[in-house]
Parts: structure tokens; C-alpha cells; sequence
């Protein structure tokens, strides 16, 4: 059987606690009050639907809600509205996660944007559905700006599992 191109280097497993503080320091930083606007990408979605690929037993449906109720709550959203956008992003990047390693940073973006722009759509039609306001045109800025994100989600969630398990210099590998 032919390799992925992305599995040609083996990583070591990834660290619960590295998991857990990512996803906190997303949550974090999407709480920073600069004053939301629409075309802001939503850092706690590129990190739910990165952990979602890349670790889909430990970060599942159930803290994509949880982490989505915490921000109806800040934010004063409806509440459900991001829990349900964020357990469609969980649920598709789940989905997607087999599929995922076969394909280039470049790929994985592309192929992740519609769950993006799906999840901005539930969002919107949610707040629309209750009497809220439109956002204007740049809200559709957002998934493709959280895409673009995809490569640097990647490098950086990535980097702890790349390193060596134990340096030894009898031990090339």
C-alpha cells in the first residue's frame, strides 16, 4: 500500500494536556474584548477542527458543545447558536479525519473550508432566525481567513509531537 505523503513522518503521540491548553488558550483568546466583527476568524473553531482530525477520541462533539456554550455565554449570543456550529464543525472535521492525511496543508485547507463556511451559515441563520441583525457581506470573509489559518494551526499544534521521544545518540531514529 502507497503511503500518504503526509504520514511519511511518524509523531509521537499528542500530549492530553498539550490538547487541553490549546484549547483553553483558544478559548482565551477568542474572550479578548477588541470588539467583535464579522470578518474576524474564530480561533476556537480552527482548533476544535484541528483536534478533531488529528486526535478524534479525545476532542469530540461533546466539548466542541461545551466549548460553544462558553462562548454564547461571553459573547451573549443566543444560547446554542455557536454550540450548534461548533458540534456541525466537530461532527464534519470527525468526519474528514481519515481522509485528511492524505492530502498537502494546501489540500487539508480547501477541504476544510466548507466546514467553515457551513458553520458561519448555521451561526448566521441562527441569529437570523431570532430577530438579529445582519452582519454585512464580510462576515463570508471569515472561513476563508480560518483556512488560511489551517497550515499555521497545523505547524504549530503539530510541533510537540514532532520532537524526539528520547535523544540518544546510539538510536538514529
Amino acid at each position: 500500500m502507497i503511503m500518504p505523503r503526509a504520514a511519511e513522518k511518524l509523531l509521537l503521540p499528542a500530549n492530553p494536556w498539550f490538547i487541553g491548553f490549546s484549547l483553553l488558550l483558544a478559548l482565551l483568546v477568542d474572550m479578548v474584548p477588541l470588539g467583535r466583527l464579522a470578518w474576524m476568524p474564530d480561533l476556537l473553531a480552527v482548533v476544535l477542527a484541528f483536534w478533531g482530525v488529528h486526535q478524534p477520541r479525545r476532542v469530540g462533539v461533546l466539548w466542541a458543545f461545551a466549548f460553544g456554550l462558553l462562548i454564547d455565554v461571553h459573547d451573549g449570543a443566543v444560547l446554542g447558536q455557536h454550540a450548534l456550529a461548533y458540534s456541525a464543525l466537530s461532527f464534519g472535521a470527525i468526519s474528514l479525519h481519515r481522509r485528511m492525511a492524505w492530502f498537502s496543508l494546501a489540500g487539508q485547507a480547501v477541504q476544510i473550508l466548507p466546514l467553515f463556511v457551513a458553520a458561519h451559515v448555521l451561526t448566521l441563520l441562527v441569529r437570523m432566525a431570532v430577530g438579529g441583525m445582519w452582519p454585512g457581506w464580510d462576515v463570508l470573509l471569515a472561513p476563508f481567513l480560518e483556512a488560511a489559518l489551517w497550515p499555521v494551526a497545523s505547524a504549530l499544534l503539530l510541533a510537540p509531537q514532532r520532537r524526539a521521544p528520547d535523544r540518544d545518540a546510539h538510536r538514529p531514529l
